[in-house]
């Protein structure tokens, strides 16, 4: 079972939310928030397997509640779905940089938001890894807190390589074909590199890929892999 909590300041929205949810067998509607400051509360004291946060929220939005959120140890692990009406481009790379496992807009069909909270329970990415890599290779190029050039010197070769493929919008299995590998091998080199890296998830891998020069906007995913000393 699914553990959700709801934030949204609105509360037909809330219950549009909850009632669409809790058709699945899978999914439970624990708790709701109408801001995000009661968002970081009611997670800290239900800890869901995941919040779904709207964005524009009183007191405290939802992007910072999210950062709150991935700050508190004893719930950073939560799945934070980022459930919004504005689809800018803005929006989702500061959700993706702030801990979010996931966007979606709210006028997407509701198969799509159930397989996305699906999705950030297992620790996926919601994100299509191609919409991912659009979005992040647009803002990276300009992201002013880059991290440490010594970024990536903990990874293998290897596991560069497989990282610079998966940041721009290969599958597990695309990766493991172009590269010989695998699928289980490509899984395993994920996991070790997420590992060193800390980082939270594929989105954060793909992140961190663009910012610190791994990838670079407007290489293809070929290019991606010939350049990954870069």
């Amino acid at each position: 079972m699914i553990r959700v909590v709801l934030a949204d300041d609105q509360a037909m929205m809330r219950a549009g939310l909850r009632a669409l949810l809790e058709e699945s067998d899978d999914i439970r509607v624990v708790g709701e928030a109408a801001d995000g400051h009661e968002a970081v509360r009611r997670t800290a004291e239900l800890r869901p397997e995941v919040v779904v946060m709207d964005v524009r929220m009183p007191a405290l939005d939802g992007i910072e509640a999210t950062r709150a959120i991935r700050a508190d140890a004893r719930i950073a692990g939560v799945g934070i779905l980022i459930v919004t009406t504005f689809e800018l481009d803005e929006y989702i790379f500061a959700a993706l940089r702030a801990g979010a496992g996931g966007f979606v807009v709210k006028d997407n069909e509701p198969d799509d938001l159930l397989r996305a909270v699906r999705a950030v329970a297992g620790g996926a990415s919601m994100l299509a890894p191609s919409v991912t890599g659009r979005v992040v290779r647009e803002f990276a190029a300009h992201a002013r807190d880059r991290p440490p050039s010594g970024t990536l010197d903990r990874l293998t070769e290897r596991e560069r390589e497989v990282m610079a493929l998966a940041a721009q919008g290969l599958s597990n299995h695309q990766i493991a074909g172009r590269l010989y590998l695998s699928v289980a091998t490509v899984k395993t080199h994920l996991s070790r590199l997420m590992a060193k890296l800390g980082a939270r998830d594929r989105s954060h891998v793909v992140v961190i890929a663009y910012e610190s020069g791994l990838v670079r906007p407007g290489w293809t995913s070929r290019g991606a892999a010939r350049g990954r000393t870069g």
